[in-house]
């Protein structure tokens, strides 16, 4: 009976807060360098990770819109794992990346797309970290050039095989840390090899944050997502914002938790979308819109994952099609977005987007299936019934360009799209 208890207790405190882990990483000298940041269910002080994807979104997520980057990480940067599927996700580009690190999994598969991916990541500030190394695989080789630092897994690399292992790594110039150190012995063992940096258990284990969950209603965020679909200007933006003021709390924390060039924290709501810019404002709309999805926990919620997995092969083909047109893309995911907001709000889809007031291109889309978003949207409709995407992109009516999307491109970027609802970036309810 008491643990019964002790279990509803948890699950009433898990219901109301969200949880993220932080474990310290040192230098040489003992001083505090960085924080790896960890996924956390609950209080409780251990993982429960059963999908890498949705882990990382989670605690990405918690950081920066629920906990906040500064009290997560004070002055200092944040270790994040991740897996193959977030690299390729915008996800990334929430984070700030001069306080982010990119922690690659072990269990990512190097290849040439990969590494033109990270290439991009580090173009853009990201340093990339490669996490739980033991020895020099292939994909670790290969991996290396495209690395700032690698993490020495201390409980499970040979001792005769570190001196050799860390000398290698060092004349690349890589930046080492031992992980998993449990015993003063390995750590000094660590330090005599010329290791940079140090974590594990003999020097702290994870600390749990806390910190209370914010709800964000979704007929405020449709209507935000409708006034950025048709290019409204700030001051509607704004008085839309007010009416919304969890999501106004996760814009703040956002915009303060990044190095925008001003130097100083942003104070007041305008400065806040300045700062931030519509495109960020966009995407954390969208991936919040599905996430409060009545009594399923997203993960279970078919809607979730058909929203999901639809915006985002819109978005993926929109950018094949056309690499240098961010906007198409961007209408491509809102294409996706709106296409399912009748059964959110159980009408029509004509008529929740008339009242909505949404962008031309993206009404005719989703109710007359013209345009190229409509095509992109009978193409994203195809995908997920697993019907054949190719005639479509070839038939006499679709736009110019579209039969690119051929069987092998399509699959490809349906399989991608299958995995953003496992990097869907709010939690569970």
């Amino acid at each position: 009976m008491l643990d019964s208890t002790a279990d509803h207790a948890e699950q009433a405190s898990a219901a109301q807060f969200v949880y993220l882990g932080r474990q310290p990483i040192l230098d040489r000298h003992g001083a505090l360098s960085a924080y790896e940041l960890l996924f956390r269910a609950g209080a409780h002080n251990y993982a429960e990770v059963t999908d890498d994807a949705q882990a990382t979104a989670q605690v990405v997520a918690r950081a920066i819109g629920g906990i906040g980057v500064q009290a997560a990480l004070g002055l200092h940067r944040g270790f994040v794992n991740i897996d193959r599927a977030l690299l390729f996700n915008d996800i990334v580009h929430l984070m700030p990346p001069e306080r982010f690190v990119l922690e690659i999994l072990e269990t990512v598969k190097f290849d040439a797309l990969l590494a033109r991916r990270l290439g991009e990541l580090r173009r853009a500030g990201f340093q990339v970290a490669l996490d739980d190394v033991v020895e020099l695989t292939d994909d670790v080789l290969a991996a290396l050039p495209y690395a700032d630092i690698v993490k020495i897994d201390f409980l499970l690399t040979e001792r005769a095989a570190l001196p050799k292992l860390a000398s290698m790594l060092r004349a690349q110039g890589k930046t080492l840390i031992a992980e998993k150190v449990e015993t003063r012995e390995d750590f000094e063992l660590a330090r005599d090899l010329g290791f940079d940096l140090f974590q594990g258990y003999f020097f702290a284990r994870p600390q749990v944050l806390a910190a209370p969950r914010n709800r964000s209603p979704r007929p405020g965020l449709l209507r935000l997502l409708a006034l950025l679909s048709r290019d409204a200007g700030i001051f509607e933006l704004e008085a839309e914002l007010k009416l919304n003021p969890s999501v106004v709390v996760q814009l703040m924390r956002l915009v303060n938790s990044s190095a925008f060039g001003l130097g100083r924290n942003i104070s007041s709501l305008r400065e806040a979308i300045i700062a931030t810019g519509t495109r960020q404002i966009a995407r954390w709309a969208q991936l919040l819109l599905y996430a409060d999805s009545g009594d399923l926990p997203w993960r279970a919620d078919p809607l979730v994952q058909l929203a999901g997995t639809r915006s985002r092969f819109m978005e993926l083909a929109a950018g094949w099609l056309r690499p240098s047109d961010d906007d198409f893309a961007d209408a491509a995911f809102m294409t996706g977005i709106f296409s399912l907001v009748h059964v959110v709000v159980g009408s029509t889809p004509a008529v929740v987007l008339e009242k909505l007031g949404l962008a031309p291109q993206i009404r005719d889309a989703i109710v007359l299936r013209s345009g190229p978003l409509g095509i992109l949207l009978r193409l994203a409709e195809a995908a997920g019934e697993g019907a054949d995407g190719a005639q479509i992109a070839a038939a006499v009516d679709a736009p110019a360009g579209f039969a690119a999307l051929t069987p092998e491109v399509l699959a490809e970027l349906n399989l991608s799209a299958a995995a953003w609802f496992g990097a869907h970036i709010e939690e569970a309810a």
